[in-house]
């Protein structure tokens, strides 16, 4: 089964974020990865939304995250599935799949068109399942510029 998170869902949904940083070796901390999924429940329809799978005997097993964007080269809405994840015990059970078509009905509903992720070279497991959709893998390269954080009296320019 797999629902739309809610606030009740966060106690779940944590464990299972937590578990998806460290396959990524990143370690965020709670609060941080509450806020996240705060800020998608206080606003999903401009920020995102969050997907949390369960088994048949309702155990949490695996989350989605889209986010709601634009692309300006094709002038359209984009919904990009930054987040899938699957608990170990629970790959191989067609829930990576589940997830991903719930994040394309949901893209689907909004009317936007295209859905796109990314997921890590060497994450051949997780590429076999992406490759058996009917996405196309994409040309482009992803660079990531990490930004020293604001300090606290910093004020952005108004």
């Amino acid at each position: 089964m797999i629902t739309v998170v809610g606030e009740d869902d966060l106690a779940d949904l944590l464990p299972l974020m937590r578990e998806y940083c460290a396959f990524y070796g990143t370690a965020p901390g709670d609060d941080a990865l509450l806020r996240l999924a705060r800020a998608c429940l206080a606003d999903p329809v401009a920020t995102g939304v969050q997907l949390l799978a369960r088994t048949a005997d309702g155990e949490p097993a695996g989350f989605a995250t889209i986010y709601w964007l634009w692309s300006s080269t094709e002038a359209r809405p984009i919904a990009l599935m930054n987040d899938l994840y699957v608990a170990p015990v629970a790959r191989g059970s067609g829930l990576g799949r589940a997830l991903i078509d719930a994040c394309a009905a949901l893209a689907a509903e909004r009317g936007v068109t295209v859905l796109e992720w990314q997921t890590a070279p060497d994450n051949h497991r997780a590429q076999r399942v992406y490759d058996a959709t009917p996405a196309e893998r994409s040309t482009w390269l992803t660079y990531t510029w990490e930004l020293a954080a604001p300090s606290s009296t910093t004020q952005p320019d108004q």
